[in-house]
């Protein structure tokens, strides 16, 4: 009888570990990508049925809220790839948990604002008003030079903008108070007035029926140059894979540039 239950234990363990290998396996033509849902679940939706009929891949979108699973699932090869993230962040998370990720190319740019529901214009923020950004560092640079280029700090000489932390403010004539929060948070806090301005991530802003270009108090530079471009990331080693190729080919075409000038206005713009 122990002998029965031993090899029944290895048995249920070798077909769990072999139902794990199956779940993480798809097939020559899936292709299976994680993403926010808006805009990058939106703009993949757009591209599921041009992928079937030009190359004959299904396409199954993944929709995820925390950034922080995003890299690990690839990493797992949960994912073939995913859609949500900009290179500074993407950069900064692989380094950090030793990721073995590639950044296979950029698709769009999604302009970061400040949002308020006390002001219309920078020119009404009071002194020791409370800013309410996104823990995460790599957003740091973004929202501190934004703030900069409003002339409200100034950052200390030498630092490069897109390094730029808290501790690297050199004046703060307003003595503006700063807020952390989890980026999926943003929203929340705006709706509830928590800061004076809130510094809300793109694709956060859309969920929230923000459109950047038309309700921010303090819009990002929108030129192509901007770091800040939103990638598709994959596993290294498959940035070249066809099915990769196929899908970045589909998201630069002129069907889907064409869809995002129609449907975000501006709000999303699209990188060559």
């Amino acid at each position: 009888m122990k002998k029965i239950l031993q090899c029944l234990l290895i048995i249920g363990l070798v077909l769990g570990i072999s139902g794990c290998t199956k779940s993480k396996t798809r097939g020559e033509n899936e292709l299976k990508v994680s993403a926010t849902s808006n805009p990058h679940a939106k703009i993949l939706e757009q591209a599921k049925p041009i992928l079937k009929e030009k190359y004959g891949i299904d396409l199954t979108v993944e929709v995820l809220d925390d950034y922080y699973l995003f890299n690990k699932s690839l990493d797992d090869n949960e994912v073939d790839a995913n859609y949500f993230q900009h290179v500074p962040f993407f950069e900064e998370d692989v380094e950090k948990n030793g990721y073995e990720l590639t950044n296979a190319a950029g698709i769009h740019i999604e302009p970061f604002g400040f949002y308020s529901k006390t002001i219309k214009d920078i020119s009404e923020l009071k002194d020791g008003a409370t800013i309410v950004i996104s823990n995460s560092v790599a957003d740091h640079g973004r929202i501190l030079t934004m703030l900069a280029n409003a002339n409200l700090i100034i950052l200390k000489d030498g630092v490069k903008p897109i390094n730029a932390e808290l501790k690297d403010i050199l004046d703060n004539p307003k003595n503006l108070q700063f807020k952390e929060v989890k980026p999926e948070f943003l929203v929340t806090s705006y709706n509830n007035n928590e800061g004076d301005l809130v510094a809300i991530n793109g694709n956060y802003a859309l969920q929230a029926n923000l459109n950047p270009v038309n309700d921010a108090v303090i819009l990002e530079d929108t030129s192509l140059d901007n770091p800040y471009v939103n990638i598709i990331a994959v596993k290294t080693g498959h940035e070249n894979d066809e099915k990769i190729k196929a899908l970045i080919e589909v998201l630069k075409s002129n069907e889907i540039k064409q869809f995002i000038e129609q449907e975000y206005k501006g709000s999303v713009i699209v990188v060559d």
